[in-house]
């Protein structure tokens, strides 16, 4: 007994101390979070601008958060763009430099982050850049700059967009692991690769003009900052006329190849300053949390800005994938809240679930009938993410979004004929004629495939009805082009199924327009869990973050990335409403 009670009481004291040393740590957060950020920004100082990081739409932080400096190099568009911004006006900052090497966004963002560099510009102000390997759209961003630098033995990509799609019919059949398919829609290609070993016609030509498409609108972009006719930046991606530094100058796609200090000493000389004085650099991740404490929109009236981001899943939600939780308690707070007199949904998102997707298309149609409601369009809004669009007064969307993808797959693994090889047999026993619908070591029956291709075919008949719906349109009307076909955002307005082409901050000024605002500020929803509620939910996964790391390390990232793909599709549930293919634009 002397010996439980000494256990017992050595447990109770370390938990004692341990909460101790928590609410210490709470405490010491706390202040720091209260403490002036420790971003000093001198005179004639230079933004810095270098994305070592993935870009997501909105991150979610809570300013009142204390782990927010914390946070490392994760950014939003939303910071990003507010930050630009305010150093427009900024009279410390004379100019930016940006020396990005690697982007890691979709072509929207890059797009809006484009715009923004334009309008600081504006001002008088400059902006240079420098770096020793331009990728495509690390070109595309550069290019608006005043004057573009190349390392002299640097790397500049420069030869127009394609798309690789892999095929897994060979590997089914020699594993004898397989997906079953399910699918309404001619285009609706995100399980060919599970069907064939080769593309279809009609993903061919969809895929095709939809990055003809797109590279179109990049050239014409680079064409105006540039002073290159489209016509000779053709020529130039055909002949590869960049892919030397020599060659990049002569076809005046950079303006000069310089060392990194040569560069500095430039830069130097656009400020006035001699070579011996040293530059003010303020690097974008600092920049970002000092103009996070400034406010560019003030007023009492509100619009609140909900942003849906990553694959339609189902759940509480999260900055990296939606699900219907978080989505419906922002909806629902903004419709609750009185200051709050428009909505935007800013929906980034290839689809997923299409259950999921019609209960938030639900929410959004009662918010609707509320409170004006925009929807703007990110890098992708197809299938699922088209599907909740069509709940708004108006759709915008970026030019370069890929658009649509009305139609719907459903995926099932089945293992049969690997059980067969390793002397596996399954026997099933029922109470009724369907009791046992399916089963992973058995072929799929005639009768459920029946069932399943009902569902499929019910689904996208309800897809079609929201579309008619919300675009006004006739069933048929959308059917014709609908199919799982994806459009940029150019052509979707043309066919009718965007409103307005432009970007979050139009979409939020159309908003404001219809509820007569003047002067208004913005509210965002949904706020994450903090990083210390990440860290510690995320601590008891942690052997399994490191088996992840190591088998990168060892396969290579884009080995990963396609074992991860091809987890997602072995993973789905129910009827999916998903963009028919992956796209990776370099």
């Amino acid at each position: 007994m002397k010996f439980l009670r000494n256990l017992l009481a050595s447990i109770l004291g370390s938990l004692v101390a341990f909460m101790i040393i928590v609410g210490m740590f709470f405490i010491f957060m706390a202040l720091i979070g209260s403490m002036d950020d420790g971003v000093v920004v001198k005179e004639n100082s230079v933004l810095e601008i270098s994305f070592i990081a993935p870009i997501l739409d909105y991150t979610g932080k809570d300013d009142t958060d204390p782990f927010a400096a914390f946070v490392g190099e994760e950014l939003g568009l939303d910071e990003i763009l507010h930050a630009i911004e305010v150093a427009k006006n900024d009279d410390n900052i004379n100019g930016i430099s940006i020396t990005t090497g690697y982007l890691q966004a979709g072509l929207a963002q890059t797009r809006e982050i484009r715009h923004a560099l334009l309008d600081f510009k504006s001002t008088g102000k400059f902006v240079m850049s420098h770096s020793d390997v331009y990728a495509q759209k690390d070109y595309y961003l550069a290019s608006v700059s005043d004057e573009v630098y190349l390392n002299p033995v640097g790397i500049l990509d420069f030869k127009g967009l394609a798309s690789e799609v892999l095929f897994y019919k060979g590997l089914q059949e020699k594993s004898g692991i397989k997906m079953e398919v399910i699918r309404h829609g001619k285009y609706k290609s995100a399980v060919e690769p599970y069907l064939s070993d080769t593309m279809s016609d009609e993903n061919r030509m969809q895929i095709k003009e939809l990055i003809t498409s797109i590279w179109s609108i990049m050239v014409d972009d680079i064409s105006e900052s540039r002073n290159i006719t489209p016509q000779n930046l053709n020529i130039i991606a055909d002949t590869l006329g960049g892919r030397t530094p020599e060659y990049a100058v002569s076809s005046k796609l950079v303006d000069g190849v310089l060392h990194y200090d040569e560069y500095e000493n430039l830069l130097k000389e656009r400020m006035g300053l001699s070579e011996n004085d040293e530059l003010n650099y303020v690097e974008l991740t600092d920049y970002v949390r000092k103009a996070s404490q400034k406010k560019i929109r003030t007023g009492a009236d509100k619009v609140a800005v909900i942003y849906a981001q990553g694959e339609i899943i189902g759940g509480e939600g999260g900055k990296d994938y939606i699900g219907q939780g978080l989505i419906i308690d922002a909806l629902h707070k903004a419709v609750d809240n009185e200051s709050i007199k428009a909505i935007v949904v800013r929906v980034n998102s290839p689809g997923g679930s299409a259950l999921v997707s019609d209960i938030i298309w639900r929410e959004m149609q009662l918010a609707k009938k509320e409170k004006p409601l925009v929807v703007s369009f990110g890098d992708v809004a197809a299938s699922g993410g088209y599907y909740i669009g069509v709940a708004s007064n108006k759709i915008v969307a970026e030019p370069t979004t890929i658009t649509g993808s009305i139609g719907v797959f459903g995926t099932i693994p089945n293992i049969h004929e690997l059980s067969q090889d390793i002397g596996i047999n399954a026997e099933q026993v029922g109470t009724n004629q369907n009791s046992v619908d399916y089963s992973f070591f058995e072929p799929m029956t005639d009768t459920f495939r029946k069932v399943m291709q009902e569902s499929v075919e019910n689904t996208y008949a309800t897809f079609l009805d929201r579309v008619s719906q919300g675009r006004n349109m006739s069933v048929e009307q959308v059917n014709e082009i609908a199919q799982g076909r994806v459009w940029s955002g150019v052509d979707a307005k043309a066919l009718g199924l965007v409103d307005e082409l432009g970007n979050l901050d139009d979409a939020i000024a159309i908003a404001a327009d219809m509820a007569e605002l003047q002067d208004y500020g913005i509210r965002k929803y949904p706020k994450y869990k903090s990083d210390f509620e990440e860290f510690m939910e995320d601590f008891g996964s942690m052997k399994s973050k490191i088996g992840e790391s190591v088998i990168k390390e060892e396969v290579g990232s884009e080995a990963y990335e396609i074992l991860k793909e091809f987890k997602r599709f072995t993973k789905q549930e129910g009827i999916q409403a998903k963009m028919p293919f992956s796209l990776k634009i370099q």
